[in-house]
């Protein structure tokens, strides 16, 4: 049903709030780093460095220079080799990309884009396709915060929040092109460019961003009905950024984004030759911020989303049944930040407040599957949150607190918390953390308001899925041979609750708060600078995801992950980047596992384990101008993330890029 119009949701207050914002890592840094407040409310930059080591989170920043360097295109590329992280992509480029955060579900990871969410409200869990972006243009990072984060986002960020941060004007230029030209296998042709400069006190950036390719098979080869047919996509993406800055502590920012990918789909355990995919977002956000008496900044924005997704699949010799379903997902938000620096207070130094205030829509209209199994959802609502933080320095002890309350409209209210400490130990070159936090996901309006007449109504009732997380960290340098730091060291281990979670009743014909997740793990890294011209870092993820009631394992989340990454620079101006990633074995549900046969099984089974290699060569020609090779799946991997579906086979691309 459709919901009338309500006033905003009641704005709660609170005392604290952790405010663990994914910032960016100081440029040549490796790109795992801890990180603090924001320096500011609204626009995200870069923190000095004592501040990256400041905040108990642990987050994965991936800058500009390594989506360059190892030749990440998409979001679920960049994101393969985060330690606690899962990627599960049905195909290539387009298709269906699901991310686990530390054995959470899809669904608890929260997506934003400079700040904002965009995870689409029409998706039934209000999940985000990873599958969907491109990162390869208009991407100046992506921030990746391993943890609760519902004390600073609200809804969803149980298992953590990606924050992808789109590029802005260099500030000593009045103009400058970049771009990015290259092709090769499968009919793979990548193109992008722009302009972006400053003029006095504004600044602009426009891009436009294209790919094409004819793809590859999704669909296992093992399956003896599998014909070979290709899925392919064609997608683009543009961005338009325009800034002023009345004065110098204010700033007036408006940005447009839209991205549009049409794609080819497979189904298990056949091909589908006319089953079909497109996927089309806009979105705007204005903003502006102003610092008043030098300690305060005080930010207001106003954003707004909207997702349309078109699915396909006319009758035809494989099957005479007709798919047409239709997604639309739309969110409107308004927010207000404040960050205060306040006075030393006793042994209290270096103190931050952060509060605020949050507002938003959403709107679905949804209508998919079969004329007698349509599932329809029309539906709206609103929500509101209030915030508070406070971070501060006592002697070598870093500390930070929170709490945030939100209260989202016939699914309940939530009050989150986050707290934790870093102590320094520059003796033994070591930082210890420790933090332990709350958060919630509330039910999407699919959850309360889907419909299948006859069969299946959506409960309204529902309470939000609640969790309990705490972590704790070390991270050493060790010196050799007068350096400093020619290893790094990092070991965290967590440990996560989670109760309320949303499943189907007994006979499916609603959703109940029914179910319970243990998950603990273990993440451990290893980063070596044997020589100027020579890192490598290694990543090696321990998880343990159970139902509580039943003690089985989560579907899948693979017990083992590990990735390498190196950076070899044995000419000047020549850059070598391999990549190996290798995902243990991980649980598959009962009928989401097919035979080669096709049939499916009717218990759950597991996929078997998977090694993917890449490798990246790069050459700077000058200092704008490089040519670069990519090879991606080298030892051409038949590796099923999901049953049935695999990965993308060896391809190998040749190009150029413009630096900005």
């Amino acid at each position: 049903m459709r919901r009338p119009a309500v006033p905003p949701a009641p704005l709660l207050a609170a005392l604290f709030l952790l405010a663990p914002l994914p910032v960016a890592a100081a440029a040549g840094e490796d790109p795992t780093v801890v990180t603090a407040l924001p320096e500011v409310v609204v626009t995200a930059r870069r923190p000095d460095n004592d501040a990256l080591a400041r905040t108990p989170a642990a987050t994965t920043v991936i800058d500009r220079a390594t989506i360059e360097e190892r030749g990440y295109v998409s979001l679920a590329d960049a994101l393969s080799a985060v330690p606690g992280l899962r990627v599960v992509q049905t195909g290539g480029p387009g298709q269906q990309a699901s991310v686990f955060l530390r054995g959470t579900n899809s669904r608890h990871v929260l997506v934003l884009l400079d700040g904002v969410p965009v995870n689409d409200p029409s998706d039934p869990g209000a999940a985000f396709n990873f599958g969907d972006e491109l990162v390869n243009l208009d991407v100046e990072r992506i921030e990746v915060l391993r943890g609760p984060a519902s004390s600073l986002y609200g809804s969803q960020a149980i298992g953590g929040t990606v924050n992808i941060v789109t590029r802005r004007a260099p500030a000593d230029r009045a103009f400058a092109p970049f771009g990015e030209v290259a092709g090769g296998s499968s009919r793979t042709l990548r193109a992008g460019g722009g302009v972006a400069g400053t003029l006095d006190r504004f600044d602009y950036l426009l891009s436009l961003n294209t790919l094409s390719t004819r793809g590859f098979d999704a669909t296992a080869p093992r399956f003896r009905s599998n014909t070979g047919e290709d899925d392919g996509f064609r997608g683009a993406a543009a961005t338009a950024r325009l800034g002023w800055r009345p004065n110098d502590t204010s700033r007036i920012e408006a940005l447009l984004r839209w991205r549009e990918n049409h794609f080819g789909l497979d189904e298990v355990p056949e091909d589908d030759p006319n089953h079909s995919g497109e996927s089309r977002r806009w979105y705007g956000q204005l903003r502006g911020e102003t610092t008043l008496f030098g300690a305060w900044t005080t930010g207001l924005r106003v954003a707004r989303t909207e997702d349309r997704r078109r699915f396909v699949n006319e009758p035809d010799n494989n099957s005479l049944a007709a798919t047409r379903d239709l997604y639309r997902g739309e969110r409107t938000v308004l927010d207000w930040g404040n960050q205060l620096r306040l006075p030393d207070l006793g042994p209290f130094t270096d103190s931050h407040l952060a509060f605020g205030a949050t507002f938003a829509r959403e709107e679905v209209r949804q209508a998919s599957g079969s004329a007698f199994f349509r599932t329809t959802v029309d539906a709206r609502s609103d929500s509101g949150a209030g915030h508070l933080s406070w971070q501060a320095r006592l002697g070598r002890l870093d500390l930070s607190a929170g709490l945030r309350g939100d209260a989202v409209e016939d699914a309940g209210s939530a009050v989150t918390w986050r707290t934790g400490a870093v102590l320094q130990l520059p003796e033994i070159a070591s930082r210890l953390r420790a933090t332990v936090g709350t958060g919630f996901a509330a039910s999407s309006l699919y959850q309360r308001y889907g419909r299948i007449a006859g069969f299946f109504s959506g409960n309204p009732d529902l309470r939000p899925e609640r969790s309990l997380s705490w972590e704790v960290g070390v991270d050493t340098d060790i010196p050799v041979g007068g350096t400093a730091d020619f290893a790094t060291l990092g070991a965290t281990y967590f440990q996560t609750r989670i109760r309320d979670l949303i499943n189907f009743d007994a006979a499916f014909t609603t959703l109940e708060n029914v179910d319970r997740a243990r998950i603990r793990g273990a993440e451990f890294s290893l980063t070596l600078r044997p020589a100027a011209w020579l890192s490598t870092t290694a990543a090696y993820t321990i998880t343990d995801a159970r139902d509580r009631a039943t003690g089985e394992r989560l579907a899948r989340r693979p017990e083992h992950q590990l990735s390498v990454n190196a950076s070899l620079k044995p000419l000047p101006g020549v850059t070598i980047a391999p990549e190996v990633l290798f995902t243990g074995r991980s649980p598959e549900g009962a009928f989401a596992s097919y035979r080669d046969d096709g049939t499916a099984f009717t218990e759950a089974r597991s996929n078997k384990s998977g090694t993917i290699v890449n490798l990246v060569g790069t050459w700077q020609v000058t200092e704008p101008v490089a040519v670069f090779v990519e090879g991606r799946n080298l030892g051409n991997s038949r590796f099923e993330p999901a049953n049935g579906f695999v990965v993308p086979g060896r391809s190998l691309l040749v190009g150029t890029r413009l630096r900005l």
